[in-house]
């Protein structure tokens, strides 16, 4: 447990929960640190502390105790905990406060999703959930939840049902040819910018893949590279896709990213998966690579749901659709950007 998760979790036995007990004794409540802050990830240190970060966590209550448990916790806990402020502004606001949010399962779970993991969610529930909103649901710590229902939420998040998980695999491969054979062609016309910049862009996918074969959300992009680096994600594909990123020419780029993705593959095929030997295979007559094209059709066709096997094969989660900040954090416009 980090820094903030361990400050948390004493805020809340030491000072909080006895508080409660105190000021609030018949409010059935849930308690956790989650949401938003890299101490959700177990991420934070030294640096995350210039700013939103501190005497934070999360209270569940019923709707109608919102208002009594915030005015409680409003007169009476105390100024400062081992030497931290209870109250702080945080970004973008001026005005110091509780750094407690006190809200509903529904509501949050609404806010982060838009939609309830437990009640039999869609294929376009699923595919508008971006890896950092699961997280924010799934990560940090639950420090008392007596009715189960926080838990409930997180259990129902913690991956794709099976055939979706098959297609957003399959969906990564799609995008993962649609652009190879364009790296080795940008550097024959001297590009070599463009071609490293398809390089670096191939690189996130194959990252996005073996987290999705790791059956590991992905975080946003800060913390990508991060958690990557951690078993079972990375395993043998890392070195080669570091090496794809300093490859001195377009042939170099071709040999690595190739054993990234046999590696790839393999692990594919030892979470049972249907996959090659060789993904890649010459892409017409040119010196160039693309996915091996029964490779998609193969992982596509062990679908079972009519409804999953509807959907564009391309197309995928929302974030195989896009990287827009503004669009990934809003569980609104995830779910209209999946809308199909």
């Amino acid at each position: 447990m980090g820094a903030g998760l361990a400050l948390a979790q004493a805020y809340y036995e030491e000072v909080v929960a006895p508080t409660l007990a105190r000021r609030c004794p018949d409010t059935v409540y849930a308690a956790a640190r989650t949401g938003h802050g890299s101490e959700v990830l177990g991420l934070d240190d030294a640096l995350s502390q210039d700013h939103d970060w501190g005497l934070r966590l999360q209270l569940f209550v019923a709707p109608d105790e919102v208002e009594r448990v915030e005015a409680a916790l409003g007169s009476h806990l105390p100024a400062s905990f081992r030497g931290h402020p209870t109250r702080f502004a945080f970004t973008g606001q001026d005005t110091p406060r509780l750094g407690i949010d006190i809200t509903t399962v529904a509501d949050f779970v609404h806010e982060r999703l838009g939609f309830d993991p437990t009640q039999a969610p869609s294929p376009t529930d699923w595919l508008s959930v971006s890896g950092q909103a699961a997280l924010e649901v799934t990560g940090g710590a639950v420090f008392t939840d007596p009715t189960g229902e926080l838990s409930r939420v997180r259990e129902s998040l913690t991956w794709y049902p099976e055939d979706l998980w098959r297609y957003v695999v399959a969906c990564d491969w799609l995008r993962l040819d649609q652009e190879l054979p364009l790296m080795g062609r940008a550097a024959d016309r001297g590009d070599e910018l463009g071609s490293r910049v398809i390089a670096a862009r191939l690189v996130d996918i194959a990252m996005h893949l073996a987290f999705l074969l790791g059956r590991r959300w992905p975080p946003y992009s800060k913390w990508r590279g991060t958690l990557f680096s951690r078993p079972p994600v990375s395993g043998t594909v890392q070195p080669h896709l570091e090496k794809v990123l300093t490859a001195a020419d377009a042939r170099a780029r071709y040999d690595a990213l190739e054993s990234a993705l046999k590696a790839l593959a393999t692990l594919q095929h030892e979470v049972g998966l249907p996959s090659l030997d060789r993904p890649l295979v010459p892409f017409w007559d040119r010196p160039y690579l693309q996915v091996d094209q029964s490779l998609v059709p193969a992982i596509l066709d062990t679908i079972a749901s009519p409804e999953v096997r509807a959907l564009p094969a391309g197309v995928g989660s929302i974030e195989q659709h896009t990287d827009n900040v503004d669009v990934l954090v809003s569980a609104e416009r995830r779910r209209a950007a999946v809308a199909h």
